[in-house]
C-alpha cells in the first residue's frame, strides 16, 4: 500500500496547529512535505509520525 499523504488542512487538523505553523515547521525542515502539482503540497502520514516521535523523544 503507498503511504498515505494528507492535505495541509488534515496535518494542521493531525497535528492542531495554524496553518503558518505548520508552513514554519516545513520550512525549518522539522517537517518534510512533497509537491504533487506546482500548488499542491501534501505531508506523508509518516512525516507527522516522525515529527511526534522526535518531539516525545526530545521531552522524555
Amino acid at each position: 500500500m503507498s503511504p498515505k499523504l494528507l492535505t495541509v488542512p488534515q496535518a494542521m487538523a493531525a497535528l492542531q496547529v495554524s496553518r503558518w505553523t505548520l508552513y514554519a515547521l516545513i520550512r525549518s525542515g522539522e517537517l518534510d512535505s512533497v509537491m504533487v502539482n506546482v500548488r499542491c503540497r501534501r505531508i506523508p502520514e509518516s512525516a507527522l509520525n516522525d515529527y511526534v516521535t522526535r518531539l516525545c523523544e526530545e521531552a522524555a
